[in-house]
């Protein structure tokens, strides 16, 4: 037990320092996400590259090849599936829930086009290309079939949170219709099982288990979902009797570790629990110090999780294949892009927008090494298609997150329509003062006081004065841009965030008059009386502007 645990330290050690450099590398000097780094660094070290180079200090290797279909330690491994549990339960927390169940219908429109056409592509292909398959019910054409339709959403949760993208349309569309592709690859991972079991031998299909690992699969998701995102608020009511956000925290995290588990008993994977739960907090005021307390432990395991994806990599066993799993990768690709695409322009995303939901549905991952295995130890394929599906989780998860931020970079909304409440209940408030510092101070003062009447205050950027408030059923953004302080809020909030600024802004001019030694009070406080005109002439503004819509309209 104390050589397998300071071998795990060791692991660990060198993942951390290999993860960090190779990131650095693939974010400064190849401008490529820090994830692709992180992967590529998992095959160097790997089991089947250096890791597999024995050290005579341990009599034996850092990273010791395992038998079966993971090729690291079960300590290692664990340590990574715990990274992905954390990565989608922040990236829960990152999406508007209003936003996703606003879009989950569209979600599913994509999510079923990103399985049905892979599908038919990956065991066409099959047949077509391997003389010893003869119908795309035969078990390797039906595993094949099923590796082409997972997708692997941890990667694409990476990439949207870096890029601030997850609460967007197609962000939500994206993870939406990924859990949703998990969801029925389970589904059909058992049928294709179910045959294989019965292939040779002249038995029944079993459908009535199938079925009921489907009724699992989908009721799982559907009633946690449901029940999650009514729960949430009232377990965070309970738990500020303690006034510990930090206990709110470690108890949100326990939920999510336990929904997890829970998931993967009902046939599913940890992540799709992990994520409900995320998704179930985000709607609370203090999803976003959840956040900011969990993210250390983000920064330490994701990167831990993806260079272990890397280690999955096997180079000997995708020389043997490397033409036919080419091929099956390309039409895979080619059929998550145009399956998920397609429906997107039909739901209201223009081509810009469906290309970056075909494109965030490309990463395959654990998911695919899963099915991956499943029909390896049930006989349906062999260490030949069994490296098929890992050139195809390579080559997916190398060219999607480039793919995915050129999309995205280059502006400009995907979603054609307007959404709901879009420009219509919020206001902007805009006080303009005569010095850059009177703006900071006063933004100091804007946020202590907002923080005495109960919000929760969040800085989503630490380089940019840019801050969200949250208090249950309320939501404000505050934002310095120079002399200019911009204040955004619910239209039914306006009069009590102009009253607190109001009240500000005189209790700042009574300290400023009371001071001993001031020469012109009067004059020091017109600044601060600027303000308030400022407050009174948007005001006017806003009420001018509706005068005039309204007689428009007539």
């Amino acid at each position: 037990m104390t050589h397998r645990m300071t071998l795990l330290i060791l692991q660990l050690a060198f993942i951390i320092l290999a993860t960090r450099l190779f990131g650095w590398i693939a974010a400064k000097k190849l401008k490529q996400p820090e994830v692709l780094g992180e992967m590529v660094s998992g095959m160097v070290i790997g089991p089947y590259l250096l890791g597999g180079i024995a050290i005579p200090l341990l009599h034996g290797p850092l990273f010791p090849l395992q038998d079966g279909q993971i090729p690291v330690t079960p300590e290692l491994y664990g340590i990574a599936v715990l990274g992905s549990v954390i990565l989608l339960f922040l990236s829960g927390l990152e999406t508007d829930v209003k936003t996703f169940l606003r879009f989950s219908g569209k979600g599913t429109a994509v999510g079923l086009g990103g399985v049905i056409l892979p599908f038919i592509l990956g065991s066409s292909i099959t047949v077509l290309l391997l003389p010893n398959v003869h119908t795309i019910f035969d078990p390797a054409a039906l595993f094949l079939g099923v590796v082409s339709t997972a997708t692997s959403v941890g990667i694409t949760a990476r990439i949207l949170s870096d890029q601030r993208k997850l609460s967007s349309p197609e962000g939500v569309t994206i993870l939406s219709a990924a859990v949703l592709d998990d969801v029925l690859s389970i589904v059909i991972l058992a049928v294709a099982a179910g045959l294989a079991g019965v292939a040779g031998t002249g038995g029944s299909i079993p459908w009535g288990e199938i079925g009921v690992v489907a009724a699992k699969a989908f009721g799982f998701w559907i009633v946690c979902t449901a029940v999650g995102i009514f729960l949430a608020p009232r377990i965070t009511r309970g738990m500020k009797r303690f006034q510990s956000v930090s206990m709110t925290a470690a108890v949100s995290l326990g939920l999510a570790l336990l929904l997890a588990g829970l998931a993967e008993l009902s046939g599913l994977a940890m992540i799709i629990g992990a994520y409900i739960t995320g998704l179930a907090f985000s709607q609370t005021d203090v999803s976003h110090e959840i956040h900011e307390r969990v993210q250390g432990l983000y920064e330490f395991l994701v990167p831990v999780f993806f260079c272990v994806m890397g280690m999955m990599v096997n180079f000997a066993a995708l020389t043997q294949v490397w033409v036919f799993g080419l091929v099956f990768a390309l039409l895979a690709m080619f059929g998550k892009v145009v399956g998920s695409g397609l429906p997107a322009l039909l739901v209201g995303f223009n081509l810009r927008g469906a290309l970056r939901i075909g494109s965030g549905m490309l990463p395959r991952g654990e998911v695919t090494l899963i099915i991956a295995g499943v029909g390896l130890s049930s006989g349906a394929i062999g260490q030949d298609l069994f490296g098929v599906a890992v050139i195809t989780m390579l080559l997916a998860s190398v060219v999607a997150p480039p793919t995915l931020i050129f999309f995205f970079s280059r502006g400009g909304s995907g979603y054609t329509r307007k959404l709901p409440g879009d420009g219509e209940d919020s206001v902007t408030i805009e006080l303009d003062f005569p010095a850059e510092r009177t703006a900071l101070f006063m933004l100091r003062e804007a946020l202590s006081a907002f923080r005495a009447e109960g919000y929760y205050v969040h800085q989503p950027d630490n380089h940019r004065r840019f801050y969200t408030l949250r208090r249950e059923g309320s939501a404000v953004s505050v934002h310095q841009d120079g002399v200019n302080l911009v204040i955004t809020t619910r239209r039914d909030e306006e009069q009590f965030v102009r009253l607190l600024m109001m009240e500000e802004l005189l209790g700042l001019k009574d300290f400023l008059s009371s001071l001993e030694g001031m020469k012109s009070p009067d004059m020091m406080g017109a600044e601060l009386m600027m303000g308030m005109f400022a407050l009174e002439d948007a005001r006017l503004d806003r009420e001018a502007q509706q005068d005039e819509s309204e007689r428009a309209e007539t």
